[in-house]
């Protein structure tokens, strides 16, 4: 089968083509495999999504492209319809997802030859989905580098620069300098951002860098040594902005405070919280030493059962002042019936064997936990607290 004709590369802002079908055949699930003779649908490649949108033939029958994809040349769109081969048909692509996509790659192109010229570091991982944009980098940036690049890139924005997609001669070629992730051969497409970028490339692209609109990052962390940032552009970078205004206006609302001032409010919240917490685990432990001294120092195998989101630090010390003043087992539940319990269980002062316990609370009621031969500890689901206490005291 002859390679199939890509529109694209004539012209980005094709959004609409005529074409002739060359197969069809059905796959999985009721999708079909179709291939055409010339397609303006831009298939996964690059690390980029592809196109979708929805092919029409002369009787008026319409199938859905869910998916592109190349292999040798030949692009197969994946439809939910068949389509007769040999029949005329009209491809509209969903332009929407389409420029958004170029707005996202040019975006990146400046990012990342920025990167390259400043800092030297290579782009060795790209990937472009429908709700992330994200970069790798061979190097490290920190939050300054990060805050200048965002700013230089949408200065090359506001240029509005030229964005030039061609195929150089190899003689041309030979005598470029461009970025590339590997070595390539035969027909190479570079992507000029004059001042800023030359790239290998093989996506559609804005024609002039004012239609990115503007690039927001909104996320980097460390990864393999280097560095991977995330970016948004265009209208889904003002989704983004607009998501987040939304959140910081409803937490000045429920601060009744400024915007700018929620940082303040919430740091002193988180200082309040804290000290809050202090003080309740304080009373707590005085409570429990209280009601620890009112138990029969002569009791063995002695479990407390309470309400659901004890402290583990008060569980802890709780078990181990129980274990210190009796023999047998002791033990703390904390929890409820309903959504189960967490439980710690240590062997008193004469060093009663708890792995007994464990295998019990595991069997009888599909407990999930671990330990050692001093202290246990664990999970239990919904469950009866009288029937656990029933099967331990047997013990």
């Amino acid at each position: 089968m002859v390679k199939t004709s890509e529109i694209y590369y004539e012209n980005a802002y094709i959004d609409v083509f005529d074409a002739m079908v060359l197969s069809c055949e059905e796959g999985k699930g009721g999708t079909f495999f179709v291939v055409l003779d010339r397609t303006a649908f831009f298939p996964e490649q690059g690390g980029q999504s592809s196109d979708t949108g929805v092919i029409t033939d002369e009787s008026g029958k319409s199938a859905l492209v869910t998916h592109t994809s190349i292999k040798d040349g030949i692009i197969t769109h994946v439809t939910n319809a068949p389509l007769e081969a040999g029949s005329k048909v009209t491809g509209q692509i969903d332009w929407a997802h389409r420029f958004s996509n170029m707005q996202q790659h040019t975006g990146e192109h400046i990012f990342s030859g920025i990167v390259n010229s400043e800092f030297g570091y290579d782009n060795v991982g790209f990937h472009l989905s429908d709700t992330e944009v994200t970069m790798d980098y061979n190097g490290p940036l920190n939050a300054e580098d990060i805050r200048a690049l965002e700013l230089k890139v949408n200065r090359a924005i506001w240029e509005n620069i030229e964005v030039h997609c061609d195929f150089p001669s190899k003689e041309q070629l030979d005598g470029m300098e461009y970025r590339s992730k590997k070595e390539l051969t035969g027909d190479v497409r570079i992507v000029t951002i004059q001042g800023y970028d030359s790239c290998a490339c093989c996506a559609p692209h804005v024609a002039r860098t004012g239609e990115i609109g503007f690039l927001k990052v909104v996320s980097y962390a460390a990864y393999k040594g280097g560095v991977r940032v995330s970016i948004l552009c265009g209208k889904r970078a003002l989704s983004y902005i607009q998501e987040e205004h939304d959140i910081l206006t409803e937490l000045s609302r429920s601060l009744t405070t400024s915007s700018d001032k929620v940082m303040a409010s919430v740091v002193k919240m988180a200082d309040e919280n804290k000290e809050i917490r202090i003080r309740l685990s304080e009373t707590q432990e005085k409570l429990m030493k209280y009601e620890l001294e009112a138990i029969d120092k002569d009791l063995k195998d002695v479990f407390l059962v309470k309400d659901a989101g004890m402290d583990a630090n008060l569980m802890r010390k709780t078990v181990n002042a129980l274990a210190s003043a009796h023999g047998g087992y002791c033990g703390v539940f904390s929890g409820t019936n309903d959504t189960g319990y967490k439980y710690i269980v240590a062997t008193g002062g004469d060093g009663k064997e708890l792995k007994a316990l464990q295998e019990a609370l595991k069997e009888k009621f599909n407990a999930r936990g671990g330990g050692n031969a001093a202290m246990i500890q664990g999970s239990l689901g919904a469950v009866s607290m009288e029937q656990v206490l029933s099967e331990l005291s047997g013990l």
